[in-house]
C-alpha cells in the first residue's frame, strides 16, 4: 500500500500538480508509515515562521520589483554605456553587469530577461553583434546575479541549509565577479568583430528600444558619464547602503531588507516619479508577492519531507551507499557537480535549494566539504542549470520573450554554457575564491 501511494504521488507530480502539494502529500504519507504523527509537519512550518530571516525575502522580492518595473532598468543602462561602452566589447559588458545588478536584487532570472532584453536587444545588434551572441548573451546574464547579496535564492539557502546569511553574501562577490570577468573577456573577443560596424555607425549612436532613446558612445565622455551617474545616484547609492549596513555592523539582514523596500518605494514613488502609489504599488505587490507565496509554501512543505529524512537516517545511508565508489573529496566534488547540473536543468532554483540540499549537506560534511563553499558550488550549478538543455527555464524565457525557435536558443547559448562551466570548475576546485574572508 505504501509503495502504491509514492507511486501515486510521482505521477501526480509528473501531470503537473503543484510542487508544495507533492512535498505535502510525501511528508504525511511517510510520516503516516513511520508511526509519526503529521502534526510534524505543521511544527516545521511554525519553526520557520518564527526566523526573523524568513522577513528579508518578502522585502527584497517587493524591492526588486518595484525596480523592474520602473525606469531603473533604462538609468543604470545609461551610467553602465557611458562608463564602460568605450571599451572594446564594451556594449556587451554594460549587459552583463546591469543584468547581474537587477537579478541580484530580484532574486529571479525571469524577470531581468524580461526587463531588460528588450532594451539591450536592439543595442546589441546595432553595435554590430551577430543575433546569435545577442540572444545567448542576454538569455546567460538573467542568471549572473544570484551569487551577489541580497540575492535571493541565498537567503533561502541560508535559511534552509542553517548557514550565516552574511558569510554567504561575503562568499558569492569574489566567484560572481569571476564569472561576470570571464564572460566579459569572451566578449571582448567577440566585440572585435563587431567594431567595423561599430565605427561605421560614428562616435555616436542614437537606438530605440522599448520606446526609450539610448545614446550609445564608443569613446568616454565625461559630460554623459556626470549626467548619467546624476541620473542614476539614488540607484547607485542602494547596493553601497545595503553592504556597509550590513557588513559595517550598523543593520542585520533583516534590518536592511525592510530599509531596501522603503528606500526603493520613496525613490521610485515620489523621487523619480515612475510609479504611482496607488495605481501601480498593489500590482506590483502582487506580482512580487505571487513569488513570495510560492517559495514559502514549498518552503514549508519541503521542511516536512526534510524533518523525515532526517529522522530516518537518510542522508547517511547515501553516504554509506556512495563510500563503496567514492572515497576521495575531489571525485565526490565531480559527480556533485554532476548530480546538481542535471538538478538544475529540470528543476528550478527555489524547489531545488528545498528539496536537494537537506540531502547533500550532511554528505559534503563528511567529505570535509566546508558549509559555505558548498552554498557557492550548488548555486553557481543551479544558476548554470537555467541555461542547460533542455529544460533549463532562461532558455524558454529567451525563446518566448524574442520569439525565437528553442532550438535556436539552445545553440546561442552553448559557448556562454561552456564558459559558466570552467567557471564552475575553478569556484569547485579552488575555494579560496569563495572563502577569502576566512
Amino acid at each position: 500500500m505504501e509503495a502504491t501511494l509514492y507511486i501515486v504521488i510521482i505521477a501526480l507530480a509528473l501531470i503537473g500538480l503543484p510542487l508544495f502539494v507533492v512535498m505535502a502529500l510525501l511528508a504525511m504519507v511517510a510520516f503516516t508509515y513511520a508511526d509519526t504523527e503529521i502534526v510534524a509537519v505543521a511544527i516545521k512550518i511554525y519553526e520557520i515562521s518564527a526566523q526573523p530571516m524568513l522577513l528579508t525575502i518578502p522585502l527584497f522580492t517587493f524591492a526588486g520589483y518595484m525596480m523592474a518595473e520602473s525606469k531603473s532598468p533604462q538609468r543604470m543602462l545609461r551610467f553602465a554605456q557611458a562608463s564602460l561602452g568605450w571599451l572594446p566589447g564594451g556594449v556587451a559588458i554594460v549587459s552583463l553587469v546591469v543584468c547581474a545588478f537587477f537579478t541580484a536584487f530580484t532574486g529571479a532570472s525571469g524577470v531581468t530577461i524580461i526587463a531588460l532584453g528588450g532594451l539591450l536587444y536592439p543595442i546589441l545588434s546595432k553595435e554590430g553583434y551577430q543575433d546569435k551572441f545577442t540572444l545567448g548573451l542576454i538569455t546567460t546574464s538573467g542568471s549572473l546575479g544570484l551569487l551577489f547579496p541580497p540575492s535571493l535564492p541565498i537567503i533561502l539557502y541560508g535559511l534552509v541549509a542553517k548557514v550565516d546569511i552574511d558569510l554567504l553574501f561575503k562568499a558569492g562577490i569574489v566567484p560572481g565577479i569571476m564569472v561576470i570577468a570571464a564572460l566579459s573577456l569572451y566578449s571582448i573577443i567577440i566585440g572585435k568583430k563587431g567594431a567595423a560596424a561599430a565605427a561605421a555607425a560614428g562616435p555616436d549612436t542614437i537606438v530605440e528600444a522599448e520606446g526609450e532613446q539610448i545614446k550609445v558612445s564608443h569613446k568616454f565622455v565625461w559630460k554623459d558619464f556626470v549626467d548619467s551617474f546624476k541620473g542614476s545616484f539614488w540607484e547607485l547609492l542602494l547596493p553601497v547602503g545595503v553592504l556597509v549596513g550590513i557588513y559595517g555592523g550598523y543593520t542585520t539582514v533583516s534590518e536592511a531588507a525592510a530599509f531596501t523596500a522603503f528606500y526603493v518605494l520613496i525613490m521610485e514613488c515620489f523621487i523619480y516619479k515612475d510609479l504611482h502609489i496607488i495605481n501601480d504599488i498593489p500590482g506590483t505587490i502582487k506580482r512580487s508577492m505571487t513569488l513570495v507565496g510560492a517559495i514559502l509554501l514549498i518552503l514549508c512543505c519541503a521542511l516536512g519531507v526534510t524533518d523525515y529524512l532526517v529522522d530516518e537516517e537518510i542522508p547517511m545511508q547515501l553516504f554509506e551507499f556512495i563510500k563503496q565508489f567514492i572515497d576521495s573529496k575531489l571525485v565526490f566534488l565531480i559527480f556533485l557537480n554532476i548530480f546538481l547540473l542535471m538538478v538544475g536543468a529540470m528543476m528550478d532554483i527555489f524547489s531545488a535549494i528545498m528539496v536537494v540540499v537537506p540531502l547533500i549537506l550532511p554528505i559534503a560534511e563528511l567529505y570535509k566539504v566546508d558549509a559555505v563553499h558548498l552554498a557557492i558550488i550548488f548555486l553557481t550549478n543551479l544558476s548554470i542549470g537555467y541555461i542547460t538543455p533542455p529544460v533549463g527555464i532562461n532558455l524558454f524565457i529567451s525563446s518566448f520573450r524574442f520569439k525565437k525557435p528553442i532550438t535556436e536558443v539552445y545553440k546561442a547559448s552553448f559557448s556562454f554554457l561552456l564558459l559558466m562551466l570552467v567557471c564552475l570548475l575553478i569556484v569547485t576546485y579552488v575555494p579560496a575564491l569563495s572563502l577569502w574572508f576566512k
